[in-house]
């Protein structure tokens, strides 16, 4: 007998915050406390539906509509993967450039 499964809003939200992490050029904005290492991150979740609402760093000097275009993409195709939900917008917001973001990430 099938069953269902409800993913919440923040674990939504946690997951796209990950997934901005698979990118080089793509991170979290400076943290405004210590404890932030993973770009902050909202959903609204309807159905199967949701919207996501992202801060991001983008490295400086790379091009930040394509690596936007980028992350819009993965966070989109990953979440989509690991959830089963269709993603109808990827909104971001970026917030800061940064000349170095560390080429291993701790996850």
């Amino acid at each position: 007998m099938p069953g269902s499964i409800t993913i919440t809003e923040k674990v939504v939200a946690k997951l796209a915050s990950h997934a901005v992490l698979d990118l080089p050029d793509a991170a979290a904005a400076a943290p405004r406390t210590l404890a932030r290492s993973t770009p902050s991150a909202s959903a609204r979740v309807g159905g199967e539906v949701a919207v996501i609402d992202l801060e991001i760093a983008v490295r400086w000097p790379v091009s930040v509509p394509q690596v936007t275009a980028a992350v819009r993409r993965h966070v989109r195709e990953r979440l989509a993967s690991l959830t089963g939900l269709t993603i109808a917008e990827v909104r971001i917001v970026v917030t800061d450039l940064a000349t170095q973001i560390p080429s291993s990430r701790v996850r």
